[in-house]
């Protein structure tokens, strides 16, 4: 019985054993494993089991990209500026082996070589060339401190300078500088404004006296068209009434010749038409002997007719 005690009681510590000793990596982290305090190995994701009291984990590695924003640090330009500036570093564990053995504290390390680098970059600069000149210092930064980095197990993935703060004093000087520059846009675009505004003023005048001129022209033609309308169409009534004229007088000559009228008639016509022809725009009528003839015999005929009246 007591055999049997022993063994349930063996059996169970050898149990809590075993349970205590498996580890189970979740994804992206690693774990270091040392036997009796030497590096072992490096395990992934799954499950793993150590020897107790051998083997024991050293280090609980995070392979995701970590952030690590470092307070402002003071630099120094070449043209003896002192400014402010911070930094934020993306960096990713790639080695967890050096990571845990390569330096002791990595993050104090990274910042100490950050702020080291940013002092050594700014100092070959001028401010002017610093303000703007961010993506070529993140780019020196980063190959610098990825290359110094890389035996520590750790891959700098991005630098960022956050902020660059300049002297108060060189903050109003750049204010009054911008202050100045706006002030310079303003006058210049407000002169376009102007100059535009009189070229448009300009173009519309041409324009409207080329429109008035345009219709001047228009004007002239087509008083021009009606008086030579007018001109036919009186020329057409003219020619019309002549000629309704030369239809009347060859119809009464045909109905006297219809009417076998005789010369005296013909000659009474002819003498009708002729003072017709002399009312008031003829000084002198010459008159055939014939009409003259019978002008003489119309007149005796009038006054044989007043004596029988009287």
């Amino acid at each position: 019985m007591g055999g049997i005690i022993t063994i349930i009681v063996l059996a169970f510590i050898a149990l809590i054993l075993i349970m205590t000793n498996i580890r189970i990596v979740p994804q992206a982290h690693a774990y270091v494993v040392e036997r009796l305090g030497a590096y072992q190995d490096t395990w992934g994701v799954g499950l793993h089991v150590k020897i107790p009291l051998i083997d024991r984990v050293a280090k609980r590695v995070s392979l995701k990209e970590q952030v690590a924003d470092f307070a402002p640090q003071p630099v120094i330009t070449k043209d003896n500026v002192t400014m402010q500036i911070d930094t934020v570093i993306f960096f990713q564990i790639t080695d967890p082996k050096l990571y845990t053995y390569g330096v002791e504290y990595p993050l104090a390390a990274i910042e100490n070589l950050t702020a080291t680098t940013l002092r050594n970059i700014i100092g070959d600069m001028e401010l002017d060339e610093t303000l703007t000149s961010r993506d070529t210092i993140n780019t020196k930064m980063r190959s610098i401190l990825d290359e110094a980095t890389d035996p520590w197990g750790i891959k700098v993935n991005r630098v960022e300078l956050k902020n660059i703060i300049p002297p108060r004093e060189i903050q109003d000087s750049m204010e009054r500088q911008m202050k100045a520059e706006r002030e310079r846009r303003e006058a210049i675009l407000r002169a376009e404004g102007e100059k535009r505004s009189a070229i448009l003023v300009s173009e519309g005048r041409k324009e409207s006296v080329i429109l008035e001129a345009e219709a001047e022209k228009q004007s002239a033609i087509l008083k021009a068209e009606a008086k030579k309308e007018a001109a036919i169409r009186e020329a057409e009534g003219q020619a019309e009434a002549i000629m309704k004229v030369q239809q009347a007088t060859a119809e009464g000559l045909k109905m006297i010749k219809n009417a076998g009228a005789d010369q005296s008639v013909i000659a009474l016509k002819s003498l009708e038409s002729l003072a017709k022809v002399a009312d008031g725009k003829a000084t002198k009528i010459i008159i055939p002997s014939e009409i003259q003839n019978l002008a003489g015999l119309a007149m005796s005929l009038k006054e044989i007719v007043n004596k029988d009246e009287n």
